[in-house]
């Protein structure tokens, strides 16, 4: 029996180590990847309160404010992650992550600011 364990197990490992499954690199739902990748500068509440907003010239977008969040689409939104502030006329520090995250992980992204700010897009 301990034998078949131990087959399965380093079938198991073989499995995963190839497939890039059982790796935690990148955060598993959108709020993980918002605590890796946003947070530092819009905080983990996604308020705008980062560690890194004293440091920043331009304030960070709070996420959580229902009214300015509403006035944006949501493609301004993606086109802001994916292309970063530049693309949007926006700060030059928000970086784009279009070749960390991909596009259903931008999407979701959308998704989970929709979330923060309690509402839709126009």
């Amino acid at each position: 029996m301990i034998k078949k364990i131990i087959i399965l197990s380093a079938i198991l490992s073989i499995f995963m180590a190839f497939t890039g499954r059982g790796t935690n690199v990148f955060g598993e739902t959108s709020g993980d990847n918002y605590k890796l990748y946003c947070a530092q500068c819009h905080g983990l509440k996604g308020n705008g309160s980062g560690v890194n907003k004293a440091d920043m010239s331009v304030a960070p977008r709070n996420h959580t404010d229902t009214i300015e969040m509403s006035r944006l689409k949501d493609s301004d939104i993606y086109e802001a992650i994916a292309h970063g502030g530049t693309a949007v006329g926006k700060s030059t520090l928000m970086p784009p992550w279009n070749g960390v995250m991909t596009d259903a992980e931008i999407k979701e992204m959308v998704a989970y600011l929709r979330e923060l700010c309690h509402c839709k897009g126009e």
